[in-house]
């Protein structure tokens, strides 16, 4: 095989491979996915200032200025620092006030989408409901559809 050959079947593969990229980018469930990732980050932001701007302040307000962002617990004797920033800086901590407020981000995005699939399901459930029952067959229609089936079965393989 020459060079030239080699590189026009090496072109051909990176075009087919190319469109083939193309046509499962542009299908629309991985479009559709890549939307709802993007949602998914910006919902994640605003989550996350909700927790550490109003909701952790107000738990720190009730529990007499509490800040959890600054509760660890040193499992070193170096561990001497007053703030988390400072005492991560001199050896290992559980920094457990910071595991709290994450695990508050998760529990009110995990309820955020519980109501919103709710109503979603609550949504389709009335739809559903809503739409009238289908018409029931005329006597024509029912002769129509046996005879359509004795043909079928007669039509068959004979034993």
């Amino acid at each position: 095989m020459s060079s030239i050959e080699s590189v026009r079947n090496l072109e051909q593969k990176g075009s087919r491979l190319l469109k083939e990229f193309r046509d499962f980018a542009m299908k629309g469930n991985v479009v559709d996915l890549a939307v709802g990732v993007i949602i998914g980050a910006a919902f994640g932001g605003i989550v996350t200032s909700l927790v550490g701007d109003v909701i952790m302040p107000i738990i720190g307000a009730l529990t007499g200025g509490l800040d959890f962002s600054n509760y660890f617990t040193p499992l070193s004797k170096a561990v001497t620092a007053n703030t988390l920033a400072e005492a991560k800086k001199q050896g290992a901590v559980l920094a457990w006030g910071n595991f709290l407020t994450v695990t508050l981000n998760f529990l009110i995005i995990a309820a955020v989408l519980f109501a919103v699939i709710r109503s979603l399901n609550r949504l389709k459930q009335k739809a559903e409901e809503a739409k009238p029952p289908l018409p029931t067959p005329t006597r024509q229609e029912e002769l129509l559809t046996e005879i359509r089936d004795l043909l079928k079965k007669g039509a068959g393989p004979s034993a």
